[in-house]
């Protein structure tokens, strides 16, 4: 079966790769993939696979049926894009302005279609179904995976398991790594607004700064992740916008402060959002100001099922070698998969995409990210191979 597997990658590569291209050339922003759900769509209806369009506003849902209807297994990739200029040379770059595929969706898209292509061939060998999700806004709250859970996208058929693989640019290209398990951290959104009383910077006593506040909030919060979080659970908290529109001498009235809390615990995930609100208002109220304060959920934590993700890894050696398969550690990175994997086994595993020699190098999200051609194959036949076996 690997062989003909890898016969029939082979024959389809470059039209994947070219595939890839395209998407890559015309990204488009999260819950506005309305040009790629159509692509994704007259693709399928030439290959003569059935579908449905325009599911959660633009993803695209559809099964291939098997002999038997045994076991279903769903196959998702992400199709949305981020706001970022590409920094890239060639013609197979962005040509959309402040608009770039730098996390690889462009590739999980190519590959899962490359996928279909060989799957469909074996479907008359399958002792189940395949269905696939090609899924829109990954990179936006609520995240288009809880929103295509809610359009009923894991029943009829109702799925049994799960896959879905993710570019990693850490990784050479021609391995990929699995993690049984926790692998990935849940990931919540915080906005602060700390209103105090304005003034001179010269007369400090006449003004409640909200400068300083802020400066306390940041560093105490702190404290919650060092002192109140079991030291055995995963967790961070981090603060990367800062706005406070005063000058040298003008203490502001307010302070925006936005950050992240991510963790692989869901009870102390709810328990440090209350601790969080407290400290933040209580702090205020001791320097005199007010805070409004709101946490916007995000994904939770991603779990990989231990069974299927060691028998994935295995399937992997089967069909790239041992030395070609790694263990990966767990990630404070948050990543909208990790719905499914709460609500069937899921796993979750990563194709390397690096070159160096070719300057391929840079991480997800970098105006410079780029992916090696030649780990299509490996996202292709991979993904195929894994599915197929599960159904044989």
């Amino acid at each position: 079966m690997i062989d003909r597997i890898k016969e029939e990658v082979a024959k389809i590569k470059e039209e994947i790769w070219a595939i890839r291209t395209h998407i890559h050339q015309n990204p488009e922003l999260s819950f506005e993939e309305f040009e790629t759900c159509k692509f994704i769509s007259d693709r399928l209806t030439s290959w003569g696979i059935e579908h449905t369009a325009g599911v959660a506003g633009t993803g695209v849902v559809g099964v291939i049926k098997g002999a038997k209807e045994e076991k279903v297994i769903a196959l998702r990739a992400d199709i949305d894009a981020l706001p970022i200029l590409e920094d890239n040379d060639g013609a197979h770059c962005s040509k959309v302005d402040g608009v770039m595929h730098a996390c690889g969706h462009d590739f999980h898209t190519a590959s899962l279609l490359g996928a279909i292509r060989i799957i469909h061939q074996f479907k008359d060998q399958l002792q189940g179904s395949v269905k696939f999700l090609f899924q829109p806004g990954e990179e936006k709250l609520p995240g288009g995976a809880s929103l295509m859970i809610k359009e009923g996208v894991l029943k009829n058929p109702n799925v049994d398991l799960m896959f879905g693989q993710h570019v990693f640019p850490e990784l050479e290209a021609g391995k990929v790594g699995y993690r049984p398990g926790m692998y990935m951290a849940s990931c919540d959104e915080i906005y602060v607004e700390i209103t105090g009383k304005g003034g001179h910077g010269a007369m400090p006593h006449h003004a409640v700064d909200t400068v300083l506040v802020a400066c306390q909030v940041v560093t105490a919060l702190q404290n919650i992740v060092s002192r109140k979080c079991d030291p055995t659970v995963p967790c961070v908290l981090s603060f990367g916008k800062i706005v406070a529109d005063g000058a040298t001498n003008v203490i502001p009235n307010k302070v925006v402060l936005e950050g992240t809390f991510r963790t692989l615990n869901e009870v102390w995930r709810k328990e440090a959002h209350v601790l969080i609100k407290d400290q933040i208002e209580a702090l205020c109220e001791a320097f005199g100001a007010t805070a409004d304060v709101d946490i916007a959920i995000g994904y939770p934590y991603l779990e990989n099922n231990e069974y299927l993700t060691l028998q994935a890894k295995q399937t992997a050696i089967e069909y790239l070698g041992v030395d070609n398969v790694i263990d990966l550690p767990i990630r404070m990175t948050g990543e909208d998969f990790a719905f499914y994997s709460h609500a069937v086994p899921s796993c979750f595993y990563r194709v390397g995409v690096r070159n160096e020699a070719k300057g391929i190098v840079h991480g997800v999200h970098h105006p410079k990210f780029d992916i090696e051609p030649t780990a299509i194959e490996i996202g292709i036949g991979l993904l195929a191979y894994q599915t197929i076996k599960q159904l044989s």
